[in-house]
């Protein structure tokens, strides 16, 4: 059986937990019993069961759907993404580790890596996972979130996700200027859940320099965005 990594000892069963279906008289099953539905085999494809078609949208949808894609603004060179990118990302696990040094949450030690001294110790999708971890384990009150957001932080944290990825792999395209202003939008919305002013005008500071940027690039004569 598998433990948790952030407990220091061993688990109790509640008392509801360790009730059966069968309830506590003359192995009666009780309504919940009777009206669960079976469960489904690990193997089988749900969609080769029963199903349906959606009826297909009219000729002229689709062909409104097919044209050609309308042009999105690319304004910012591949080094100037890359730096945004990777600023948002360094600042998020600065973020990230002081939230869990602060409130000295358990890091669970991992046999193949060094214990966490700093920051760059773990990289974001590492410190986004162990913050999930703890959200999941009911590790953090939801009193520390800003407005006690405590079920929209999860998703909070995936939609920074693309933030380490779009950092670390430099062969990947060009991103539009929304995408690039979305993608720290995120990283702010990370910091202000955590309630890390400093973390949130950093955030704040680099998004307004970046649309500047791209305002700047869009009134320059010549200039193919």
């Amino acid at each position: 059986m598998s433990q948790d990594p952030f407990a220091s000892g061993g688990t109790v069963r509640s008392q509801d937990a360790q009730e059966t279906d069968l309830g506590r008289s003359g192995g009666v099953p009780t309504p919940e019993a009777e009206n669960r539905s079976p469960r489904r085999s690990s193997n089988r494809d749900e969609f080769d069961g029963p199903h349906q078609f959606l009826r297909p949208p009219p000729t002229a949808i689709v062909a409104a759907q097919e044209r050609e894609l309308p042009h999105v603004p690319t304004n910012l060179l591949v080094q100037e993404q890359d730096d945004v990118l990777s600023r948002v990302n360094d600042r998020l696990s600065q973020c990230a580790f002081d939230f869990i040094a602060k409130y000295q949450f358990p890091v669970p030690l991992e046999q193949d890596k060094r214990p966490i001294q700093v920051p760059s110790d773990r990289e974001w999708s590492e410190w986004v996972n162990l913050l999930k971890r703890l959200a999941t384990k009911r590790r953090i009150p939801a009193r520390l979130l800003y407005q006690g957001q405590i079920k929209q932080f999860i998703t909070i944290l995936e939609n920074s996700l693309e933030m380490r990825h779009a950092a670390k792999h430099q062969s990947r395209p060009l991103k539009d200027d929304r995408n690039i202003l979305q993608l720290i939008s995120a990283g702010l919305q990370v910091a202000k859940i955590l309630k890390d002013a400093a973390c949130m005008e950093y955030m704040d500071t680099v998004y307004r320099q970046t649309e500047r940027v791209i305002q700047a690039r869009k009134a320059t004569p010549g200039f193919i965005s």
